[in-house]
């Protein structure tokens, strides 16, 4: 061990230098040793181990070594994380733990003690720590867990290799639980070093009884406590046993014909199980067969009918499977019992009497052979012979023959052949004839009219033939004039013939002739034969003409020729008349002379002479044959066939009115013969296909049908007919209806003020009706709608709205409505332009916009006018017309319809130079107009005007009025009030503060109050010298309501009066903050927030103040009194709108005047802005265009958007650069 220690060394220092030593206190006297050594230990993979080491040697450095690799004296031992050392080192225990061990700990182990100043360095003996690993898996071939099917008595190979392992394990197989010896087995080395595998390879020839088991491989280790195991499960094929058919009954073999005979096959054993077929002489019969897996059995059932020559055949039953060397088979044969399948009786049972008759009977194959005997009634009859022969399928056939003398008596009698044996003990078998006697009859006669009697044609005749005696029955035969008298076939109704059958009653037989009479019965001889027995009768029939035929000289006729007609009555009894009538009219003819007549009857004969013209085609000619002594007439008619050219009736239509988009059918009425080969239609000038076209079609009878008719197609239709003997021309006129379509309109249609003018609206249409125009104004209001004031004229397809003395309440949007019947009527829209003067809206004398005259704040002067046509504004200043090309000056001009609007923006304001009146002029062709601002610095507000009372309760009191001029600054309401002999004044601040309605509550009834409106902003109040801000009013008394709503209405105005109050503290806190940052941004000195004055009139009223207003930010609405309370009569400006960019659902072809519309108007008048320049007004995009109807907010919420409103009892805090300069 000492020489191993230098090379140990230098690991031992580098331990020393990464981890410490660990030092180990031992008593000084202790002696140096070890007290506890490690031996060899064993351990599975995956356990801990422990090798111990006891040092007594005080004062030592302890640690181990693995295969010479020292590992340290850290008890953690760093570089190997599995390692600890374990025990107490002051009791000098170091024992080496480790976690977990794998096959790399597999090694040699010594515990060393490092040399110290009382002793040399020790080293324990080496031990082995083996490290047994376990096969993981088992690799099996066939794989494991697989079905292999192998066939019995074969043999074959099965190998099995384990995984990696320490030591090799064993292998072992199993069969069907039966260890298995032909085993030869190798050991190889695994995949790492230390570890091996064994590959075992067995011989298996499997039996029939190992199928469906196991054969297992098995791994066994010391490192494992139960064997691993890989298996596979074996499917062994062998040949099923031999097939055994079960035979109903004791004879084997025997069977009788017509018996259902079902036979079963089994066949047990086998893998698979058998296959089973039937085969009679050696051909399949059946191939269904059933198996059943659980008792290991096949089936098959054989059904068949057994018949005669079945008898000898061979039945077999044959079982094999998919393994099976030869097919094993169990057959039988047949043994068939039959009786004779039938019995023939040769000869004829049919004899005269005192004659003999002759009979043979033979029968068909049996097995066994049949005994005969005849019999007659209940009498046996001795056969004259008997004979037996071979028959067919191994059977027998019997013959007997019988004679013997008919006799009368026997006549009707059964006579019958029967077949007998012992095998058919239950059965008889016969065949029998009925004897048949002939001997003749003795009388006959008939029974019907006497002869000579007259018989109407169509009278029913009876006649009736009767006999006595006889046999066979007489054939009792009807004849007619030698023929036999036959029925007619059923088809014929009704029939004239009825021939009964043969009735028997008795010995006496009869047979029956029914007639209905007709002209061939006339002296006919009807006779009635049986035998050689005869008896007749002969009737005298009267009947009228059988044919009345006409006779004509010519079949092609043409107008003016002659026609020469013949009338033929071929015969009748007696002899009749002939007459001629032509439509009704009677014509006189001539006699001919007549032909022989049939059935014995007189023929007549009788001529007329016609001359033949168009009208006479179609007409019938009729003959008329009368029976005078029958009363009765019989006719013929000619029809007359007369050709000629086409000729229109009278009935043709010339006129035809259809509706455009409509069909329209062109009728034809013509009469021609032949009929009209071509019916050529052309339409000015130009021929219709005959074959039709896309929009038209001529019918079979030459109508011209037409379908999405147009006004292209009115005129003249020209009709061209033609056949074999001429032509013909009609014209056919269409007149097409259509709605009517606004061909002119002037738009706009322009007017001076009191000037007249038309409104001409020419329209296409047709029909024009003198009613057909109507006019009407578009407007919102009803009043605004009237045209009592207008005249209206109409003229062929032109309509006037004549306007006399024009006003300006007329000009807007009138429709033109044109109907005439056809649908749609046609609407066309139109605008009326009133031109007039400009007039500049100047609600009062003086109009007032302040601005901070500090020069670095801005102010707008907003001057609007109302004109036609367009306005061109001027401004002065103290009457000096102003140089707009002054940077600090600019002026933008908007033009809206009749509205006109000129913004003048001041910039730099300065209180020295723009303190001064300016002066706006509009002017246009018409005349001018002028209004004056005012430019002033910021002050206290003006009073407010107007001030009344809108509502009266008993305690309360609502109020309205008009804004003064806010003096530049936000400004806010303050009603004063006193009741009238009460001492004091009361006091209620207005909210919202720019509010100009309010409800003055918690007053008492039937009191007299007077009040005073103020106005106040951040500069002071508006005072009380004006008049129209006092009123005085006297509430009404209490009204007697019951006490419920009054509580109600109390709690009501508590909520409302608290609602109030932390409002108006609210508010009061919003402005003193919204002032500090405006102290706040003036400070700052941001040249971004500069201040802007802008003006801008509200919408023109007619009796509304013009009012100015000072903003201090560029988020400050525009006005200085709200907007949101207001409903505009004119369309705001366009500069007072504020037009977001990115609107949706605006088109831009919706803010444009369509033009000229005429057509049809889905909407009754334009909404606003869809009208299009009338004059040079400014253009503008889609948004600018769009102006944001009714959306008009809540009051309340301007005071969120305006940042000057300033507490007015706090006046210093409003910014040094909105104070101004005092002029």
């Amino acid at each position: 061990m000492a020489l191993r220690l230098p090379i140990r060394t230098p690991l031992l220092l580098m331990g020393l230098l990464m981890t410490g030593l660990a030092q180990v206190p031992v008593p000084a006297s202790a002696p140096r040793g070890f007290w506890a050594l490690p031996e060899n230990l064993t351990v599975v993979e995956g356990a801990a181990a422990e090798l111990w080491c006891g040092v007594s040697a005080p004062g030592s450095t302890v640690q181990w070594a693995k295969d010479g690799l020292l590992l340290g004296p850290d008890p953690r031992i760093p570089s190997f994380p599995r390692y600890r050392l374990q025990g107490d080192p002051t009791k000098g225990e170091f024992h080496l733990h480790i976690e977990a061990c794998d096959l790399s700990d597999d090694a040699g182990y010594e515990c060393q003690v490092s040399r110290s100043e009382t002793g040399p360095e020790l080293v324990s003996p080496r031990v082995i720590l083996s490290i047994l690993v376990p096969p993981k898996v088992l690799q099996l071939t066939p794989e494991a867990g697989s079905t292999v099917t192998w066939v019995a008595g074969q043999e074959y190979l099965v190998s099995c290799v384990s995984g990696d392992a320490k030591p090799a394990p064993d292998i072992t197989f199993l069969l069907s639980g039966q260890t298995i010896s032909d085993i030869s087995a190798n050991v190889n080395e695994g995949s790492q070093e230390k570890l091996f595998t064994t590959e075992a390879t067995a011989r298996v020839t499997p039996q029939s009884s190992d199928n469906g088991q196991l054969l297992v491989c098995e791994g066994s280790s010391p490192a494992l406590d139960t064997p691993i195991k890989a298996s596979i499960t074996m499917n062994v094929l062998f040949p099923p046993g031999p097939p055994v058919i079960e035979w109903p009954g004791l004879d084997e073999g025997h069977a009788r014909a017509g018996q259902n005979l079902e036979l079963l096959c089994m066949a047990r054993g086998g893998n698979p199980l058998a296959t089973l077929q039937w085969l009679k002489n050696g051909q399949p019969v059946s191939t269904a067969w059933g198996t059943e897996h659980a008792q290991a059995v096949a089936r098959s059932t054989l059904v068949m009918i057994v018949r005669p020559e079945d008898h000898g055949a061979r039945l077999s039953c044959e079982a094999y499977n998919s393994v099976s060397t030869g097919i094993q088979e169990r057959g039988v044969t047949l043994q068939v019992t039959f009786p004779p399948s039938a019995i023939t009786i040769l000869g004829s049972a049919s004899q005269s009497e005192n004659k003999n008759v002759t009979l043979s009977c033979i029968t068909k194959s049996s097995r066994p052979r049949v005994l005969l005997r005849w019999w007659l009634g209940w009498r046996q009859l001795l056969p004259t012979e008997e004979t037996v022969m071979d028959g067919l399928h191994g059977g027998h056939i019997s013959m007997s023959n019988l004679t013997f003398l008919a006799r009368r008596e026997d006549n009707g009698l059964t006579l019958t052949c029967e077949a007998f044996s012992e095998a058919f003990t239950k059965e008889t078998f016969k065949k029998s004839l009925t004897l048949n006697v002939k001997y003749p009859a003795q009388k006959l006669w008939i029974e019907g009219p006497p002869e000579g009697q007259r018989l109407r044609a169509g009278t029913r005749v009876r006649l009736v033939c009767l006999a006595i005696g006889g046999n066979p029955d007489p054939s009792l035969t009807w004849y007619k004039d030698s023929r036999t008298v036959t029925e007619p076939r059923p088809p014929q109704e009704p029939r004239r013939v009825q021939l009964g059958s043969l009735e028997k009653s008795g010995s006496t037989f009869s047979r029956e002739l029914v007639l209905i009479t007709g002209p061939s019965d006339n002296q006919a001889k009807f006779t009635c034969k049986a035998g050689q027995l005869s008896a007749s009768t002969q009737l005298v029939v009267q009947f009228p003409p059988t044919n009345v035929t006409i006779l004509a000289n010519a079949s092609a006729l043409r107008p003016g020729d002659a026609l020469n007609l013949t009338c033929v009555s071929v015969s009748s009894n007696p002899p009749v008349n002939l007459s001629w009538d032509k439509e009704g009219e009677r014509l006189e003819g001539v006699a001919a002379t007549p032909r022989s007549a049939p059935f014995k009857g007189s023929a007549a004969a009788r001529s007329v002479l016609l001359r033949m013209s168009s009208r006479d085609h179609g007409h019938r000619v009729t003959c008329r044959a009368h029976s005078t002594e029958l009363r009765e007439t019989v006719s013929a008619f000619y029809r007359v066939n007369v050709l000629y050219p086409p000729e229109f009736l009278g009935e043709q239509v010339l006129v035809v009115t259809a509706v455009e988009q409509g069909e329209a059918l062109l009728p034809v009425s013509v009469s021609a013969n032949p009929a009209p080969e071509a019916f050529n239609w052309t339409f000015r000038g130009y021929r219709l296909s005959p074959a039709g076209g896309p929009r038209h079609r001529i019918l079979s009878g030459g109508a011209l049908q037409l379908w999405n008719v147009t006004r292209a197609d009115d005129g003249l239709y020209q009709l061209h007919c033609q056949n074999s003997e001429g032509t013909a021309e009609a014209l056919v006129r269409l007149d097409v209806h259509y709605a009517p379509i606004i061909r002119a309109l002037q738009d706009p249609t322009e007017v001076n003020i009191g000037g007249s003018v038309d409104i001409v609206c020419t329209v296409d249409a047709n029909p024009i009706l003198p009613e057909m125009f109507n006019w009407e104004r578009l407007g919102e209001e009803e009043e605004d709608q009237s045209l009592d004031d207008m005249e209206k004229i109409s003229k062929g397809s032109t309509g006037r709205l004549r306007i006399h003395h024009a006003k300006l309440t007329q000009a807007g949007a009138y429709q033109c409505i044109v109907d005439n019947g056809v649908a749609p009527p046609a609407r066309g829209l139109v605008r009326l332009v009133v031109r007039f003067a400009p007039h500049v809206e100047h609600p009062s004398p003086l109009t007032k916009v302040a601005a901070a005259g500090d020069s670095t704040s801005s102010a707008t002067l907003h001057c609007r006018a109302r004109g036609v046509p367009n306005i061109v504004f001027t401004w002065t200043k103290n009457g000096v017309p102003l140089d707009l090309q002054d940077p600090r000056y600019t002026e933008h001009t908007y033009h809206q319809s009749g509205v006109h609007s000129s913004l003048l923006t001041i910039a730099n304001v300065s209180a020295a130079q723009d303190y001064a009146l300016f002066t706006c002029t509009a002017t246009n062709p018409l005349g001018s107009d002028h209004t004056d601002i005012q430019l002033v610095s910021i002050s206290r507000p003006d009073p407010p005007l107007g001030l009344k009372v809108v509502s009266m309760a008993p305690y309360s009191v609502g109020l309205e009025w008009k804004p003064g001029f806010d003096g530049g600054l936000p400004q806010s309401f303050q009603i004063r009030y006193e009741a009238l002999g009460t001492p004091g004044f009361l006091y209620m601040n207005v909210l919202p503060p720019q509010a100009t309605t309010f409800t003055l509550t918690g007053l008492q009834p039937s009191t007299r109050y007077r009040l005073w409106l103020l106005a106040s902003n951040a500069l002071g109040d508006s005072g009380l010298a004006d008049k129209g801000s006092q009123i005085s009013v006297t509430t009404p008394g209490p009204s007697k309501l019951p006490l419920l709503p009054v509580l109600f209405a109390v709690g009501g105005l508590l909520l409302l009066s608290n609602a109030s109050c932390v409002g108006g503290f609210l508010w009061q806190r919003r402005l003193k903050r919204l002032a500090e940052g405006i102290s706040e941004k003036t400070e700052a000195g941001s040249e971004e927030d500069r201040v802007r004055n802008e003006y801008e009139e509200s919408q023109w009223t007619g009796d509304r103040d013009t009012r100015s207003s000072m903003v201090s930010t560029t988020d400050v609405e525009p006005y200085y009194h709200s907007m949101r309370d207001f409903s505009p009569q004119l369309p705001p400006t366009l500069e007072e709108v504020s037009y977001p960019r990115g609107l949706t659902g605006l088109e831009e072809e919706n803010m444009t005047f369509p033009g000229h519309v005429y057509d049809e108007v889905e909407r009754l008048y334009a909404p606003s802005g869809a009208w299009g320049p009338l004059y040079d007004e400014v253009p503008m995009g889609s948004c600018d265009l769009y102006w944001p109807e009714d959306r008009y907010e809540d009051a309340r919420g301007i005071y969120d958007q305006v940042a000057g409103d300033l507490d007015p009892m706090e006046p210093d805090v409003l910014p040094f650069e909105m104070r101004g300069q005092l002029v």
